[in-house]
């Protein structure tokens, strides 16, 4: 008996099946406890761990009930236990502590000061090869690869949530030590994941997790930052406003969306606000001229074609404009221009969205908002026959004018402060400032080729100009004869007789226009390398017209 502790510290007691008692020692041996057991012994059926107060003091006792005897174990703690509070207030104690040592779930190793195997549970034992009690007394080093069970003994330091190999396998583990009166008695270490699967399973979940969250705060930030496109029509004119109004309106909408509107006057501005306010702003929008598409390659350009289909073709087949334009928009310019063979061909794929690549058989599908484009005057092409009235009715439910410039002169100065800080920004030109006399001398102006054309003279007044500010003096003719330009008056001379024209000087100097324009033409697309859109806008030109004076040359060679 301790000298210190009156009565002793634990005890047992065993009953017989009449409660008699057949054998005591230490807490056992007190009249007390014995009366206070004798009268638990009825719910040893449900529960084998109870909490009980002596002198004051919390203590733990453990049932086990025979066919014959029944048999008590105490034990008084020291000090305020955590596990006494919890044995005494959950009547399933006994369940939770052996599913924690014996969870098929959770593997569970335990080790003493010298970090040598105490215990280790049945269901890491079956993962270690190991039988019952086979590696009691090892050092933990010799049974489980990679541990660090040792490390937590010597240091007294949790590892918690830490990947572990053991036997090729990946495993998440939590490592703590375990300290009685201020000195580490041992180590638990404690898998969290039975089954690579599991851990598999989790680390599938959490990158999936994060790639939502990535894609969140992609999408968060383009909303942020992202271009509508409408801030890039600029102007305050009652024209634009309604027109901004009417994209804002008709965007959300998935119906096919008509574009009217003279050269010139931003279609394609207009198309990509569309676009980017619609619920297929995330795939970017498809663009087909109709007017630049070769006729012996519309078809292929338009619905793809199969490996092999013709000669030339790519080995690997290629989608075409409408594959492409899965889950986006098409834009489709210059409709008005499209050959009426190719027109029959739309019709199917604009009613279902239904087609066939070039060459192939398989039917496929495309889930694309049509927007379409035309600076032409399609009734007058319906009634001459030059544009189906079904394909009309097909691609316009939504039908969109653009205004002339020449309809929203006040908003001249703003496109030319405008479009000055653009090529401020890009280094293509040191003018910053208009003279007050420009924008008067420019709103007196027709614009026939409407902003594209305003944009083209501003640029060459800007190259021109000797400072920083633009004025009136530096705008010069076109230098493509026979298109419209900004012309400045010339001074207040005395006219000269006009010289007579020989018979046949007209025709020739037609010829000798087509010559010069040919010129032009050649050496603008030599300067961009092929790139027709670029080509016009330096000529001053529509698209349009660049492309059909191209078909004339070539027709002419």
């Amino acid at each position: 008996m301790s000298e210190t502790h009156d009565p002793a510290e634990a005890g047992l007691l065993v009953l017989d099946g009449q409660s008699n008692v057949k054998f005591q020692t230490g807490l056992g041996a007190r009249a007390d406890v014995q009366e206070r057991l004798t009268g638990l012994r009825g719910q040893l059926g449900t529960r084998r761990l109870f909490g009980i107060e002596l002198d004051g003091a919390r203590c733990t006792v453990l049932g086990w009930r025979g066919a014959d005897a029944t048999l008590f174990l105490i034990h008084r703690g020291q000090r305020e236990d955590t596990l006494l509070d919890f044995i005494g207030s959950v009547d399933f104690a006994y369940s939770i502590l052996n599913h924690l040592v014996s969870s098929p779930y959770e593997g569970m190793t335990v080790v003493d000061h010298e970090a040598k195997v105490r215990f280790i549970s049945p269901v890491h034992e079956g993962f270690f090869r190991l039988g019952t009690g086979e590696a009691a007394g090892k050092p933990v080093t010799e049974v489980i690869e990679n541990t660090r069970l040792h490390e937590i003994v010597r240091t007294g330091k949790a590892e918690i949530g830490r990947v572990q190999q053991m036997r090729g396998v990946t495993r998440v583990v939590s490592r703590i030590p375990i300290v009685e009166d201020g000195a580490v008695v041992g180590a638990i270490g404690q898998v969290m994941f039975k089954a690579p699967e599991q851990l598999q399973q989790l680390s599938l979940e959490v990158n999936r997790l994060r790639d939502e969250i990535a894609q969140y705060k992609r999408e968060l930030t383009g909303l942020r930052t992202r271009s509508t496109g409408i801030e890039q029509i600029i102007g305050t004119s009652d024209a634009i406003r309604q027109l901004k109004a009417d994209i804002a309106k008709v965007a959300p909408l998935d119906v096919p969306v008509l574009l009217i509107g003279e050269s010139g006057t931003g279609k394609e501005l207009v198309a990509n606000a569309l676009h980017s306010l619609s619920a297929r702003h995330g795939r970017p929008m498809v663009m087909v001229n109709s007017a630049a598409l070769p006729a012996s390659l519309a078809e292929s350009e338009l619905f793809g074609y199969e490996p092999g289909a013709f000669t030339g073709a790519e080995r690997k087949g290629r989608k075409g404009k409408f594959e492409s334009a899965h889950k986006s928009t098409l834009f489709l310019d210059e409709v008005g221009d499209m050959p009426l063979d190719l027109q029959v061909k739309l019709l199917r794929i604009l009613q279902d969205g239904v087609f066939e690549r070039v060459g192939g058989e398989q039917q496929r599908f495309s889930d694309f908002r049509l927007v379409s484009a035309t600076n032409r005057d399609l009734g007058q092409m319906i009634q001459s026959e030059k544009f189906r009235l079904d394909l009309y009715y097909r691609i316009s439910p939504v039908t969109l004018r653009l205004p002339p410039l020449r309809e929203r002169l006040e908003d001249i100065p703003a496109i030319v402060q405008g479009f000055l800080a653009g090529l401020s920004s890009r280094n293509r030109s040191n003018v910053r400032f208009v003279d007050d006399k420009v924008y008067g001398y420019l709103q007196s102006l027709k614009w026939p080729g409407n902003v594209r054309q305003l944009l083209h003279e501003v640029e060459r007044a800007a190259i021109f100009s000797d400072g920083t500010t633009i004025r009136v003096e530096d705008f010069r003719p076109s230098a493509l004869p026979g298109m419209p330009s900004v012309v400045v008056p010339p001074p207040a001379v005395a006219p000269e007789p006009a010289a007579a024209v020989p018979s046949g000087g007209s025709a020739d100097m037609r010829s000798a226009v087509e010559n010069v324009e040919e010129s032009l033409i050649r050496d603008a697309l030599k300067r961009h390398d092929g790139n027709k859109k670029r080509a016009a806008e330096e000529l001053g030109i529509s698209r349009s017209y660049l492309y059909k004076r191209l078909r004339l040359i070539e027709e002419q060679a």
